[in-house]
């Protein structure tokens, strides 16, 4: 799947991005599945949002819920102060998650793909587990900033194994929110994890590393199709989006089986809905 260089690109940098990886169709029907879940949605039943500011703060239990079942959230400028959305539903949302690779047919069969078996395994990934899915919007005008991170955080392993898989579904740019990375920052230590005990949640602090500035961080600009994979240690960031257009992606995160999956993760799995793979 990967050539010689693309894994020595990898290896280096710590992420790739392969153009052209998805055709336009599949794109369409995922898109249009994502329109129908929001549609679907009742704000009624929850009006939480999703921010990075403060994450274990933010996590209630319509977020905690959502590990294992399929949920909207909202962006965090989406309502006015009069508590009213300031534009439509489906311009408001911020993401869907976290579990449509494994409940919602069309987001299943974007999912179990031979292409992205055959990648994993090119990127080391010898039994991909795939634990989590979102959608995400990146609404034009208030598309919430996603502050630097490392995926590893919420996905820990030992070793550390966890590998992201992010498709563009639209034209990402500088303008409406790409990604930026740090090039070789996968060789950074782990700064956080993300921990869950019963229903409550808190950020450790593990690693005062300061994050990326503007002389190290590259923007990642990518066509529509287009597949960016990358090391869970790797800085990534993306700005808000105050354009005239959206940003929307698709997220995987996948470790692999081999290593040891941290029991204090947000997502677990039982019997009921055992974690898989991408075949």
């Amino acid at each position: 799947m990967l050539t010689q260089e693309q894994r020595d690109a990898y290896g280096r940098d710590g992420y790739i991005v392969i153009p052209d990886f998805k055709p336009l169709d599949e794109i369409a029907r995922l898109r249009a599945r994502a329109e129908a879940i929001v549609d679907a949605f009742d704000p009624a039943e929850s009006r939480a949002i999703f921010t990075t500011r403060d994450q274990a703060r933010a996590s209630d239990d319509w977020f905690l819920g959502s590990d294992n079942t399929v949920r909207c959230f909202f962006e965090e400028e989406a309502f006015g102060t009069d508590g009213q959305l300031k534009q439509a539903k489906a311009l408001s949302i911020n993401k869907i998650g976290h579990a449509m690779h494994d409940l919602d047919p069309v987001f299943a069969a974007f999912t179990r793909d031979a292409k992205l078996a055959a990648l994993a395994r090119d990127l080391g990934l010898e039994q991909p587990q795939v634990w989590q899915s979102m959608y995400i919007f990146k609404q034009p005008g208030i598309g919430g900033e996603v502050r630097w991170h490392q995926d590893a955080t919420f996905f820990d392993s030992t070793p550390i194994s966890v590998t992201t898989f992010w498709f563009a579904l639209e034209d990402a740019t500088v303008d409406n929110g790409c990604l930026w990375v740090e090039p070789a920052g996968h060789r950074t230590p782990l700064r956080e994890r993300f921990l869950r005990d019963g229903d409550r949640i808190a950020m450790e602090k593990l690693d005062a590393t300061p994050w990326p500035d503007d002389s190290t961080a590259i923007p990642l600009e990518a066509k529509a199709g287009s597949l960016v994979c990358f090391h869970g240690l790797l800085p990534h960031y993306s700005a808000p989006n105050r354009s005239p257009v959206s940003r929307h992606a698709f997220t995987l995160h996948v470790t692999d089986g081999r290593t040891e999956y941290s029991p204090r993760n947000w997502i677990q799995r039982g019997a009921a809905l055992p974690v898989r793979g991408f075949d």
